[in-house]
């Protein structure tokens, strides 16, 4: 069923959601809250977008042009509405197509910064998956695998340019190993952890297109006190803050 939720207390911002497809979670807040914008950062593209809440999240942060491109077309759409609720049509774009289909609308070498919460799960026909075909592909790697994602965000980021991701931590190798492989130096990894005390299952990591050696390893990131509440940190990244 489609609702229309407020998107955390971002300027009383609204996004579309209907429970039959996947919607936005923690994830999409941490990593517009974490890849580094700065006064060159004019032009954003964000890599299997969704209903859009990491393009929405951004544009509370940059004045930078931004860009979205997300396969689903119902999903694509339930964006399109949120846009026009919150009067963004200006400051965002958003493509309805597949990621590997870019070469229609950009130029190599396009981008400042890509960001992608992409598919955590590898897939294959002996995956055990029961669930809608929307949900499907917005977990599993069905329409695209890690290493084609990376492989795309080298050919259009610019020279120097971000590219962002969040992703499992039992994959941390595996990306490190595939941004390398295209020239992405890793420069910021941020573990992120359910509870103190319990393991890291998600990761947050920068890295720069043709950069230098140069690895840090951030403070971890604590996702929910013992009570089960958001820290401090976490509802802090749900406010809006100054560009």
């Amino acid at each position: 069923m489609k609702v229309v939720n407020d998107l955390l207390d971002y300027n009383n911002l609204k996004i579309v959601q209907d429970d039959n497809y996947f919607n936005f979670s923690l994830d999409s807040v941490l990593l517009p809250n974490f890849v580094k914008l700065n006064k060159n950062t004019k032009k954003i593209l964000d890599l299997g977008t969704g209903n859009a809440p990491i393009p929405m999240i951004l544009s509370t942060m940059t004045n930078a042009e931004i860009y979205g491109v997300e396969l689903q077309k119902e999903i694509y759409e339930l964006a399109v509405e949120s846009l026009k609720i919150n009067k963004l049509e200006n400051r965002i774009n958003l493509i309805n197509d597949n990621i590997k289909n870019l070469d229609k609308y950009f130029e190599p070498n396009s981008f400042d910064v890509i960001v992608s919460n992409p598919p955590y799960f590898k897939y294959s026909e002996k995956s055990n998956i029961n669930e809608t075909i929307q949900k499907t592909i917005a977990r599993h790697e069905k329409e695209i695998t890690l290493s084609e994602l990376v492989s795309i965000a080298k050919k259009y980021l610019d020279n120097n340019g971000t590219f962002a991701i969040v992703h499992r931590t039992d994959r941390l190798i595996e990306i490190i190993e595939e941004f390398r492989k295209n020239n992405i130096e890793p420069k910021r990894i941020r573990l992120i952890y359910p509870k103190e005390g319990e393991e890291s299952n998600m990761v947050l990591i920068e890295g720069r297109k043709n950069g230098n050696i140069g690895l840090k390893i951030l403070p971890p990131l604590i996702a929910h006190n013992k009570n089960g509440d958001y820290t401090d940190e976490v509802k802090n990244m749900f406010k809006e803050r100054g560009r």
